[in-house]
């Protein structure tokens, strides 16, 4: 399929079969994600797998995975990200973004839900991954073998002229 199919049908899923995701499966989204662009090609991204019962259980503690089989964290090393030199903004959230995004897709085009997930105690996701003082966890993204249609708000969309403007 196409890109913007591929865009259309993908929505937040929060609702997982049981099943497992395949380990070729992880392998690919993986690679979709370790193959991201990122600023100046620090590649400051890292990612957690999450599959085994006791670590989704660690992850249980600081957010929802609506039971997901799977679940990627996604951290940035902020002593390795890029930094603009003309307001001091690093650019850690928006590599780990990039980092998600390609593994979403990927996910997505296999016939996998996904579920982006930012509502989640850093701090628990730190002390139980035993993340050190310079790796931020940015986001989450759940995994799996959806079992329910869309979402409430797939598909809606700001109409184009609101969303750009032409100079």
């Amino acid at each position: 399929m196409d890109f913007i199919e591929l865009a259309r049908r993908r929505y937040s899923s929060r609702k997982y079969k049981s099943d497992k995701v395949e380990d070729d499966k992880i392998r690919s989204i993986l690679e979709a994600g370790r193959l991201s662009p990122s600023a100046r090609n620090d590649q400051p991204v890292r990612v957690i797998a999450v599959r085994s019962q006791e670590g989704l259980r660690k992850l249980g503690e600081a957010c929802n995975i609506y039971d997901a089989p799977l679940a990627l964290i996604v951290c940035a090393d902020r002593d390795r990200t890029w930094t603009r030199s003309y307001d001091g903004m690093k650019t850690t959230d928006i590599d780990a973004s990039i980092v998600t995004t390609q593994m979403m897709y990927e996910a997505t085009d296999m016939g996998l839900g996904t579920l982006w997930i930012c509502m989640f105690k850093p701090d628990v996701i730190r002390k139980n991954f035993g993340l050190p003082e310079n790796m931020v966890p940015v986001n989450i993204l759940a995994v799996g073998y959806k079992d329910d249609e869309t979402s409430k708000n797939h598909g809606v969309r700001i109409p184009m002229d609101e969303f750009v403007r032409y100079e």
